[in-house]
């Protein structure tokens, strides 16, 4: 899993000895489209003479190609640096440059304003020390204003400068700056920034960007290089307690045994007392090792290797923290997510989470609200769309080891995979364990499986029959249970329409129901398996990703899909309950085959062709299939 990438992952750039002693300030651009983030720092490469000659006359000739800026230098073109963003004159990907000024260096992000691109922007973010938001003097604050602020604000970015820009296109007017500076004062009030230092300003042609303007006489605040090179957004990380993801397990010989990854806060010496936060073993740090040498300590964002005086069991994905000052260690805990799937985040439905080095199975089991960027509202809603913000529950398979991200950027933010495409399709900030679940734990048993199914004189199984409405899944799997119950086959049939009348009566049939709905069957159906029965399940379950959570429930063997293939336009004729002509005159809203999807199985254990076979025949051979495999 590998291949998934992390929007919360820092920028790792090589800082030059001599300017990382100036200190140095990572900071992005964020706002609207065309709010002018990518002439700012245009500028600020323009005016801190980092451009070459020969540079300087490519972007003379493409600023005559693709520029906006009429007959002067499109400084833009300096970060835009794709194709697509020349020709559209827009930033799609994130762009870091490096520069410098005689005080301090600087790492900034140019992030794009479009809001189909704010997973790229939350990338940006999610390593900054400050935020410059651009707004657009004409325009003033925006729903993409409003949205990147918000989400500065939850990935822990504290200081904010408030850009506003194109000042020249308003004849410099005190009136307009103030007016939206007190607009964004009103909206940022509850979004905890340290600091917002509004600056008048035009990227174009300089004001207040790198010298003071004469024509904003009225600003006696400072420029913006002015205030960049003095904030101080020195990192408490050192302070924190220590924190070390394992990320290695270093064994190049029989006689090494070390622990390799980057310390993501705090400071750690030989002979300090740490524990595997999610374990619980203790043991004494015995070297700090490097490749140009042993440490006598270590500090937030050195890599290097620590060994143990003990031989503890630590893997890939453990982390390491004083026997003092230990993480949360939980299953199940709040968080904030921001999706960035194109797909919607659906409760109940089984993800992957990468928090660390590690990554483990994860299922959202509560969309608690939505949040509106624009008024901070929390909303009622069953789903997350692309770009949207929610605050989640979320359990995990195994108990992981986290602090809260308010406390410690590094070691609560979490990134959510699909397990299909292996893409990043959400970003995660934790907020606290869900202690309640802390006190559950399995109650052994004195009658096992085994003896239940001794007891039935026959193996257990889930046969779960999926396919289109109408196809005939009901009734073959009807005709399978008495089959099976003749030969005295302990069976129970469960079947889409008759769990809605009393489990499921509370589900409707949008996706992020229909994802409930089969996750509860799925769990009743595990009972039965666990009763030593044989439990058919009639559904239509029309998406991969639940079948596939409900097979994992079970042990090899024990769930058959079945999958019934009717070709649509044979259900259609078919309609039996009527659905079908319903759906196609708009009376049904979310109806698979119609208005919603069913993704065909790529892998069931059995298929029946209802064209070719009768019911009975299909019937018969699933009872064929499950004698070969033995269960009766």
């Amino acid at each position: 899993m590998d291949g998934a990438q992390s929007p919360l992952t820092e920028l790792s750039v090589e800082i030059p000895v001599e300017t990382a002693e100036r200190g140095l300030l990572r900071f992005l651009t964020c706002g609207s489209v065309d709010d002018g983030k990518s002439t700012l720092i245009g500028r600020l490469l323009y005016d801190s003479k980092l451009i070459l000659d020969d540079q300087l006359a490519a972007l003379e000739r493409d600023s005559r190609r693709h520029g906006t800026a009429g007959e002067d230098i499109d400084l833009a073109l300096l970060v835009d640096g794709l194709e697509a963003e020349r020709q559209q004159g827009i930033t799609i990907d994130v762009a870091y440059r490096f520069f410098t000024t005689d005080r301090r260096s600087f790492i900034v992000a140019d992030t794009p304003g479009h809001e189909q691109y704010t997973r790229n922007m939350a990338t940006g973010a999610s390593g900054a020390d400050l935020a410059v938001i651009l707004v657009d003097a004409r325009k003033g604050l925006l729903t993409q204003t409003r949205r990147h602020s918000y989400i500065c604000s939850l990935l822990g970015v504290r200081h904010v400068v408030l850009a506003v820009n194109k000042i020249d296109l308003v004849d410099y007017d005190q009136a307009v700056f103030d007016r939206i500076v007190a607009d964004y004062a009103a909206f940022a009030e509850g979004l905890g920034f340290c600091s917002i230092t509004p600056i008048p300003m035009s990227a174009r042609h300089g004001d207040n960007v790198t010298r003071a303007s004469s024509n904003t006489p009225w600003h006696r605040g400072p420029t913006l290089v002015e205030h960049l090179e003095t904030i101080d957004v020195v990192s408490d990380a050192a302070a924190k307690p220590f924190r070390f993801p394992v990320q290695w397990v270093n064994r190049p010989d029989l006689d090494f045994r070390g622990f390799s990854g980057t310390v993501a806060s705090g400071v750690v010496r030989p002979g300090d007392r740490v524990t595997v936060a999610a374990s619980g073993r203790e043991s004494t740090v015995r070297r700090i090792v490097t490749y140009d040498g042993d440490l006598a300590e270590a500090r937030a964002g050195d890599a290097v290797t620590l060994t143990l005086a003990d031989e503890v069991d630590i893997a890939r994905g453990d982390l390491l923290a004083p026997a003092t000052a230990r993480p949360e260690v939980a299953d199940q805990f709040a968080a904030h997510v921001l999706w960035m799937g194109d797909e919607p985040l659906l409760p109940g439905r089984p993800y992957l989470m990468r928090i660390g080095a590690r990554h483990v199975p994860v299922k959202v089991t509560a969309l608690k609200h939505r949040i509106d960027v624009d008024t901070q509202e929390h909303l009622a809603g069953r789903s997350l769309a692309l770009n949207e913000i929610g605050v989640c529950n979320l359990s995990t398979s195994a108990p992981i080891a986290f602090d809260a991200y308010a406390d410690n950027r590094e070691t609560g933010a979490f990134i959510l995979i699909d397990r299909y495409t292996n893409a990043t399709v959400g970003a995660g900030m934790i907020d606290f364990a869900l202690r309640r679940a802390g006190n559950i734990h399995r109650q052994a048993l004195l009658v096992s499986r085994e003896d239940r199914q001794r007891l039935n004189g026959h193996g257990a199984a889930a046969l779960w029959f999926t396919g289109l409405s109408g196809s005939g899944k009901s009734t073959i799997a009807n005709l399978v249970e008495r089959a099976l119950h003749e030969r005295g086959v302990r069976t129970f049939l469960l079947d889409g329409d008759n769990v809605r009348h009393g489990l499921n009566r509370d589900l409707g049939f949008s996706d992020a129901e229909r994802v409930e709905n089969v996750r509860r069957v799925g769990e009743v159906a595990k009972l039965f398996v666990e009763a030593g029965t044989i439990v058919l399940c009639s559904f239509i379950s029309p998406f991969r990703a639940e079948r596939r959570m409900v097979r994992e429930l079970f042990e090899a063997g024990e769930f058959l899909e079945i999958f019934v293939d009717t070709p649509l336009e044979a259900c259609i004729a078919r309609d039996p309950k009527g659905l079908y002509a319903k759906a196609l005159d708009g009376q049904i809203a979310n109806f698979t085959g119609v208005s919603s999807p069913y993704e065909a199985p790529e892998a069931a254990e059995i298929v029946v062709a209802t064209e070719d076979l009768s019911a009975q025949e299909a019937a018969d051979r699933i009872v064929e299939a499950l004698e070969r495999a033995g269960r009766i």
